[in-house]
């Protein structure tokens, strides 16, 4: 069903907007770049947060750029907002055939705008390349391959040993900057998912975590390192409460002197009996901040394990149905465990291995 939705969109795409850009010989200028535009179309948190490598390449590439972005997500400002060169978020309904006015809208107050370079960072979605045909830009850049049609101006195979949903629009500008190849696509040095915290935020995440930690000590290697855990996903990647319970009676064991919190879900409800101290908001910005003055922060694979990775905490992502290379947290102190056919015993003391061997964080004072 989804390559028959595919095939139409690429039909209705042509019909539509006519025959495809020519390509072009040059690499993308180095000057001359001052208003770019990003389609991405994914509601989610996750996806979202993994535009932010794409946002770092783009500010080191074009610092005095502005950078705009046409998407689903109804939180784009608020994950953006701190990058110096976003501009602003074009804001499409989550179902545009249900609000074609509002869509219609959208897509007017986009063509009003005049842009150097627009780009589709999605190597599947053709919603997205049909908002690259219908932005008005100098230079159009986009994956080519057989999921995606033509129809840029700069285009990049998808790389096979790429396959970071993070890394992947990083690569495809550095592709038509003339400044990587295929080969050296896995080699590279690639920017970790950010949501750029400011100092206050981060001091204001301290404060919290001690209140409800009571534990005023500064983050030095003389106290307790504090561990987040939460245990919620979606769909098949949610793990039933025992399978939990298994985990952190080990990781107790293996961590003695480690301090647990519970990151509450946004439904309100703890999932571990209420049995550690908690926080909950259903403000994502302050939810950042406490989840970057944890030591450590360990989930399943989920919009909350990407935020806590974008506020700068370790992150161990446990993943059991999903692929770990497209999706798992990359860079520094991160790190993936596939769980797909291991016991949660098993998971928990490769767990206390990874946070025992993680040096100690030092934080902004309070």
């Amino acid at each position: 069903m989804n390559d028959l939705r595919r095939r139409l969109a690429r039909r209705l795409t042509r019909v539509l907007l006519g025959a495809p850009v020519q390509l072009h010989d040059a690499p993308l200028p180095r000057a001359g770049v001052y208003r770019i535009l990003i389609c991405h179309m994914s509601l989610t948190l996750g996806n979202a947060l993994l535009l932010t490598p794409l946002m770092q390449e783009l500010e080191a590439t074009w610092p005095g750029a502005e950078i705009d972005v046409i998407t689903r997500s109804r939180i784009a400002r608020v994950l953006f907002g701190h990058y110096g060169g976003f501009n602003r978020a074009f804001q499409l309904p989550a179902r545009g055939v249900g609000h074609p006015l509002q869509l219609w809208r959208t897509l007017r107050d986009m063509r009003k705008l005049h842009y150097d370079l627009a780009i589709d960072p999605d190597p599947q979605s053709q919603t997205g390349r049909l908002l690259l045909r219908l932005a008005r830009a100098r230079f159009k850049l986009g994956f080519n391959g057989p999921k995606k049609s033509g129809h840029v101006t700069h285009a990049a195979a998808v790389p096979d040993d790429l396959r970071s949903t993070g890394q992947r629009p990083v690569y495809l500008l550095r592709h038509a900057l003339g400044r990587v190849t295929p080969e050296q696509a896995a080699a590279g040095d690639y920017p970790v998912p950010d949501i750029r915290l400011d100092a206050a935020e981060l001091a204001w995440g301290r404060r919290t975590l001690q209140r409800v930690l009571d534990q005023p000590q500064a983050s030095t290697g003389g106290r307790s390192k504090v561990i987040g855990i939460f245990a919620n996903a979606t769909g098949p990647k949610w793990l039933d409460a025992a399978w939990w319970d298994t985990l952190l009676q080990v990781l107790e064991a293996a961590l003695p002197d480690a301090r647990l919190v519970e990151i509450i879900p946004h439904f309100g409800r703890s999932l571990l009996d209420s049995r550690y101290p908690a926080y909950y908001t259903g403000d994502l910005r302050k939810l950042a901040s406490v989840l970057g003055s944890l030591d450590a922060h360990v989930s399943l694979d989920c919009g909350v394990m990407h935020l806590a990775c974008a506020a700068g905490a370790p992150t161990l992502g446990i993943f059991t149905t999903t692929h770990a290379d497209e999706w798992g947290p990359y860079g520094p102190h991160n790190h993936v465990l596939r769980a797909h056919d291991l016991p949660p015993a098993t998971i928990a003391r490769e767990v206390a291995t990874l946070i025992g061997a993680l040096p100690a964080r030092r934080l902004p004072p309070v």
